[in-house]
């Protein structure tokens, strides 16, 4: 397994492992809502009509140019609860019903050039750069539809649900009955009865069940097609005038599958992502943020999670998973130091690297570049073992650079947590201490 693949799939292991929140980012390619009802409508999946602007200008043109009078707004942020989010311009909600074009170009006025706030986002937001401008529609009964890959059925599994139109989560906690899943055999592909399996869960029947199961089974083929990790309706909705329409789609591709739809990743709005992530992806390492205090900066994935393993065993919390991989350059671990060291919360580094294919003199020679060019000045714990290891040793001793050379790992752990607790009851006491170069 890659280690590209391994972040997509190591997001519960480092939450069961770090007792850390589920909201932990995965490299998994997230398009725009406008982007996936557009892949819906190309498949001839039902959806209401719709546009995306970038200015209150454009809003107004497209809401008249569909002849309407009521209009949703739906701001385009990669981030759930958006309906009760809250936007730095004041604005509450970030799904808008607008009854009138006025109305609709004041509230994109609020949305776009704004941040917005969800659960979902954390305190830093994710900016409005877009809005989608969709026909109001009048649902009669709302549902929840989602196909997943599911480890437990080794394969796609469909999950519906009679109670749409709000949190799948709270729903299965609260109701878990209310919640049924439907497998499908990924050779033989989704079937007739499987179809009904759905419509039967939804209790619908007649003109609606036969629009359902012939949207079901488009929606699947489009999991399929391409190379989803996800598919989220909600809310599916029955609508007072009989037709069957997908109202929101959320879709996540896997990033393995890049080179078959290059197309489908030009469409990433870096905008929306933690810029330690995209200048990790930048770079070509491999990285995770999470909520520690102790960055680590390790070559290898099963190495990087065991450094992490005993960063808690020994009592601290890792401020990240980052592993430089088995070629890195002096370059690239020139760009680690400096993703880890923007992270406030970062109190101390622990450098773990076993030089099989990678050397240790050339991880310690990008190391000292690093100190040196950054300034580092909280406390830096190097671990090496393996190839030119000595050599490496003696770039580090001549050097200037305040570093910590400790050959046990269980020691180096040990003392990154002791240097981490250290400069954090100095920050608190508002006491300065020196890590920075040598003289």
């Amino acid at each position: 397994m890659n280690t590209r693949h391994l972040l997509s799939g190591c997001k519960r292991v480092l939450a069961a492992r770090l007792h850390a929140p589920l909201n932990i980012p995965t490299r998994s390619l997230n398009l725009h809502e406008h982007y996936s009802l557009g892949l819906l409508d190309e498949e001839g999946v039902p959806v209401p009509r719709g546009s995306v602007a970038d200015s209150p200008q454009k809003v107004r043109s497209i809401i008249e140019g569909y002849g309407l009078t009521d209009a949703v707004l739906k701001a385009q942020v990669l981030a759930g609860g958006r309906g009760k989010g809250h936007f730095s311009s004041g604005l509450k909600g970030g799904v808008k019903i607008c009854y009138s074009i006025d109305e609709a170009v004041k509230m994109s006025e609020g949305m776009l050039g704004h941040t917005l706030f969800t659960k979902q986002t954390g305190e830093q937001g994710r900016p409005c750069n877009e809005v989608m401008v969709c026909e109001r529609v009048y649902c009669r009964k709302e549902f929840y539809f989602a196909i997943v890959m599911d480890r437990q059925v080794n394969g796609p599994c469909m999950i519906v649900s009679t109670e749409g139109g709000m949190n799948i989560e709270d729903v299965a906690r609260d109701n878990p009955d209310a919640i049924v899943k439907v497998p499908v055999d990924i050779d033989t592909g989704i079937t007739d009865a499987e179809t009904s399996k759905v419509a039967d869960a939804l209790g619908l029947g007649g003109e609606q069940r036969e629009q359902l199961k012939s949207a079901v089974s488009k929606l699947y083929n489009l999991f399929v097609k391409y190379d989803s990790t996800l598919l989220e309706i909600n809310p599916l909705a029955e609508l007072t005038d009989g037709r069957v329409l997908c109202l929101d789609c959320k879709i996540n591709f896997d990033d393995n599958a890049e080179y078959r739809h290059p197309e489908l990743f030009k469409k990433r709005d870096w905008s929306q992502e933690d810029q330690r992530d995209v200048e990790a992806n930048n770079a070509g390492l491999n990285y995770i943020g999470l909520d520690g205090s102790i960055g680590c900066l390790v070559n290898g994935a099963g190495l990087a999670m065991a450094t992490m393993d005993i960063i808690k065993l020994h009592g601290g919390d890792p401020a990240n998973f980052l592993d430089v991989g088995g070629g890195a350059t002096a370059a690239q671990v020139t760009e680690a130091f400096k993703i880890i060291s923007s992270d406030p919360k970062v109190k101390a580094i622990l450098v773990n690297i076993f030089g099989g294919i990678m050397r240790c003199d050339v991880i310690a020679q990008g190391i000292l570049d690093a100190a040196t060019n950054l300034q580092l000045d909280i406390p830096l714990i190097v671990r090496l073992q393996g190839s030119n290891v000595k050599e490496a040793k003696a770039l580090m001793a001549l050097s200037n650079v305040k570093i910590l050379p400790i050959d046990s790992l269980d020691e180096a752990a040990s003392m990154a947590v002791k240097l981490s607790d250290i400069v954090g009851k100095a920050q608190e006491l508002n006491v300065k201490l020196d890590f920075s170069l040598g003289i």
